[in-house]
């Protein structure tokens, strides 16, 4: 019997709004625990399968990205596509260009397996990145949902991106993720790193604007409230583990996303806070 895109849909809002405590809180937290024992050399030789297996990490953000994808999905259209596309021929680009040349992020090295890889460069790396892209997009349309005009939305938008890269990359540095050939001052992150988010927020925020579609972003923002909850699960398992390793700032940095989002107009925590 086929099924029709409105019942897949209704199918997948249901399985992520029953769990939505689970994918949002509980993933996240046990990610943590898991990832701090492999960087801290805790985890048993028994058991040293564990410690940063690259598919469990790909498992554990596809499962905490699905909230996400799964929101996003009656939004799609051609135009839409065709950004997906175009963003994601950019991150492998601008990733090989700074692999290659150090430029715009800083010279750096991957130090774990983030899975299989191409000419060094992970596969899975869309998945890791435009998240954060989306996310960052989605809090500023609730922040500014009253203001005219795009450029409030884009330009806080491009704000948020290179602010949760000021959250993930001193954790990802303290895990041992990556190593930054000249560290900076901010927990081992060169400020280059920084201007080279802002480039990198600026281009992809930009195609996300161009291509989503407004009204349809509108009404699926109205009607769906665990949209954002991908954004939730980055303050926890990021916020987490920068706490656990001293990183104040960016732990700081981290609560003060989370209260932006849940201090937003129209984002809902019925079935997260809790689990109630």
């Amino acid at each position: 019997m086929a099924v029709s895109a409105a019942s897949l849909t209704d199918r997948l809002d249901a399985v992520v709004r029953d769990n939505r405590f689970t994918i949002a809180v509980v993933f996240p937290l046990v990610g943590a625990m898991l990832l701090l024992a492999s960087g801290r050399g805790w985890i048993p030789p028994s058991l040293d399968w564990l410690s940063f297996n690259p598919w469990l990490i790909l498992v554990g953000v596809t499962v905490m990205r699905s909230p996400l994808i799964v929101g996003l999905a009656p939004v799609a259209t051609r135009r839409l596509g065709v950004g997906l596309i175009a963003l994601t021929a950019y991150t492998y680009g601008i990733e090989a260009l700074a692999l290659a040349t150090g430029w715009p992020y800083g010279s750096f090295t991957y130090e774990v397996s983030l899975g299989p890889t191409v000419g060094g460069l992970p596969i899975a790396l869309p998945i890791l990145f435009l998240p954060l892209v989306f996310d960052a997009y989605l809090l500023a349309s609730l922040r500014t949902g009253k203001l005219p005009g795009r450029w409030a939305r884009v330009g806080l938008a491009v704000g948020l991106v290179v602010t949760l890269d000021l959250v993930l990359d001193p954790a990802a540095v303290s895990l041992g993720f990556w190593r930054y050939a000249d560290p900076g001052l901010f927990h081992e992150v060169p400020w280059t790193n920084v201007a080279g988010w802002v480039l990198s927020a600026a281009v992809t925020v930009g195609v996300v604007e161009a291509t989503i579609d407004r009204e349809r972003l509108r009404a699926r923002v109205d009607g769906c409230e665990f949209l954002l909850d991908d954004l939730v699960s980055f303050v926890v398992l990021w916020g987490a583990i920068n706490l656990a390793f001293g990183n104040l700032a960016p732990a700081a940095i981290a609560v003060g996303v989370g209260a932006a989002l849940l201090t937003a107009e129209g984002f809902q925590t019925q079935g997260l806070v809790g689990g109630q």
